[in-house]
């Protein structure tokens, strides 16, 4: 007789601890979602497109489904699901939640449940990061002026990971549509005391125009920053939200994605200059083909980084929890959550 596969253990990994296990540790996280992009680009991974599920009567709203499975070191496969309901942040809860799932490689039983919205906001800031550090060296010098356009959760995330990788800055500005959130984020930097003058934009022309590096971490539908003429610095852009940028800002830069397949969808940013030009020549390539050598990065134009989030990553960040937690004797595992284990009882 075969002999039969031993069911995994499920456990539930909560916010509390997802935070104890990566607070602190950003070059390690960045050094995680470098592995899983080398490993995505090497085709040791299955991500398929995202499924976003809409609602008619909260247009604003959606939740995604981002189905993943990653080879490599870390050999799990699983599911994000997060939501984005921006009328949260006015009845003072987050805009975002999510939970992801990991199933075991060798049975598809899943191993556990966590809370996903650091993860989520972790892998984010650290692909940002990772894109910010090897895009500069690109060009052959870092950025001394920042700019955030955007001031929840992710922007700051970005800046914590940007500080631990030894960036420093002369400027920072901050532009958001909210008053009280900019003024917020402005009093947050002021806090982390990096030396940096803070500066808070009423408009966002004026914080593009005096930023080398400009992180867009908004929830905007639709593009608002219509002018290519506010580029003509040639800045490198972290466009994390996607959708903040004309075609026709897209069109005058060099433009890199983490894959194209997924980031040339849902009306993102490149996805609708790709609708405009009815090609993807645009496009100089991902993030994987700059870490390997394959494309380089000019300085002579601006450079948009367009990430659309790949579920492998949150997969290897989840998995490293996971795996802490194990180590460490600290997962919280429901017991019988398995239950009808015998074929025919």
């Amino acid at each position: 007789m075969p002999p039969v596969a031993k069911a995994p253990s499920f456990a539930v990994i909560s916010g509390a601890q997802v935070h104890r296990v990566l607070d602190g540790r950003y070059r390690e996280v960045v050094g995680l979602i470098e592995t899983a992009y080398r490993v995505h680009g090497a085709g040791d991974t299955v991500n398929p497109p995202s499924y976003f599920l809409r609602f008619p009567d909260r247009p604003a709203s959606r939740i995604i489904a981002l189905p993943a499975s990653i080879g490599g070191q870390v050999r799990v496969d699983g599911l994000k699901w997060i939501s984005s309901f921006p009328e949260n942040v006015a009845a003072g809860l987050p805009r975002a939640s999510a939970v992801l799932i990991l199933n075991d490689h060798d049975t598809g039983y899943p191993l556990a449940c966590l809370e996903s919205s650091i993860i989520s906001a972790a892998r984010t800031a650290a692909s940002a990061a990772l894109a910010a550090d090897v895009l500069s060296r690109g060009r052959g010098e870092r950025p001394r002026r920042v700019g955030f356009v955007g001031t929840g959760l992710i922007a700051r995330y970005i800046h914590q990971f940007l500080a631990d990788a030894g960036w420093q800055f002369d400027e920072t500005g901050v532009h958001d549509l909210s008053a009280e959130h900019a003024a917020g984020f402005a009093g947050y930097l002021e806090r982390a005391a990096d030396g940096s003058r803070v500066t808070v934009h009423e408009r966002a022309e004026d914080l593009v125009r005096g930023s080398d590096l400009i992180v867009f971490a908004t929830i905007a539908g639709t593009p608002h920053i219509t002018d290519p003429g506010w580029f003509g610095h040639h800045p490198l852009v972290l466009h994390v939200s996607l959708r903040d940028l004309a075609p026709e800002v897209i069109l005058t830069g060099a433009n890199f994605v983490d894959d194209i397949e997924h980031c040339l969808k849902a009306d993102t940013s490149p996805h609708l200059a790709e609708q405009l030009t009815g090609g993807r020549d645009f496009i100089d390539g991902t993030l994987y083909d700059v870490l390997t050598g394959e494309r380089g990065v000019p300085a002579d134009r601006p450079v948009f980084f367009s990430p659309f989030g790949l579920g492998v990553l949150d997969l290897a960040l989840g998995k490293h929890v996971y795996d802490t937690l194990h180590a460490f004797g600290e997962l919280s595992v429901q017991p019988d959550f398995f239950h009808e284990l015998r074929r025919y009882g």
